[in-house]
């Protein structure tokens, strides 16, 4: 697939898969638009770039808790280049504690900021897809999109809901030329598990062992690229984890089993 004329939006692009991925699309020649809360690091990606790279990226820094801004963000990126042709929804935060002891509050701004920032990302730039009768969103959920694990009851009950909303979407849209994408990681190596929101919503501050052990974010981009490129429905993306996927639609009570059993942070 040819990138040059293309224009890919990205969330989450200051670190992790995100800026993995932000780096991939600028490589192969895609305008590059990158956000996230922290100007400052999105600046610092770009500035690790050549200067024929940056110059065909934008930093337009958005907090995905603050739907209200949604509408002005889509202006901004639209009128760079003009157009927006891939929506990569990358940015969120994940949740580590048991639901009896989390408060209310945490999941709440779990769902606020995974679930309806990205809702409201999207309703903003759908119109222009629309009109345009083309586009692509790409969703970045998580194998905890598609069955449980203990301790992410908030970040597994986000995913649930972006797999119901975009694929509602994709029945809707299905004549508009907009295809959508939905992207399961399992087990990345990135800070994920360190910025995971705890019981009182303060960070855990500690690293998974088997995200530790997971695969690259530049690994996981470069699959994620590939699928969009084939304009996939869902990719899978892990080692032996993204059979848990398969098992809890083919045999989901020993599924349900293994997960009670699994040591898990």
């Amino acid at each position: 697939m040819n990138w040059t004329s293309q224009c890919v939006w990205i969330t989450g692009a200051s670190s992790g898969i995100g800026r993995a991925a932000a780096e991939s699309w600028v490589k192969k020649g895609a305008h590059v638009i990158l956000s996230s809360r922290r100007q400052a690091e999105l600046e610092k990606v770009v500035g690790s770039w050549s200067e024929e790279e940056s110059a065909r990226s934008l930093v337009l820094p958005l907090d995905l808790s603050d739907s209200s801004a949604m509408v002005r963000h889509v202006a901004a990126a639209v009128a760079w280049k003009g157009h927006v042709d891939v929506m990569v929804h990358c940015g969120g935060i994940s949740q580590r504690s048991l639901a009896l002891e989390t408060d209310l509050a945490v999941d709440r701004r779990v769902m606020e900021i995974d679930y309806f920032g990205t809702v409201a990302l999207t309703k903003a730039l759908l119109p222009h897809f629309v009109e345009s009768q083309r586009g692509q969103f790409v969703v970045v959920t998580s194998l905890m999109g598609l069955f449980s694990s203990p301790l992410r009851s908030g970040y597994c009950a986000a995913k649930h809901a972006l797999h119901g909303f975009f694929e509602a979407l994709r029945a809707e849209h299905h004549t508009d030329g907009i295809g959508i994408t939905m992207v399961c990681p399992g087990f990345i190596r990135t800070s994920i598990s360190l910025n995971a929101v705890v019981a009182d919503g303060s960070n855990q501050g500690t690293m998974d062992t088997k995200t530790g052990q997971g695969l690259s974010a530049e690994q996981c981009a470069a699959k994620m690229i590939r699928g969009v490129e084939r304009r996939k429905s869902q990719i899978l993306i892990g080692r032996f984890e993204i059979v848990g996927a398969y098992l809890f639609r083919l045999a989901p009570n020993i599924m349900r089993k293994i997960v009670r059993k699994t040591a898990v942070t």
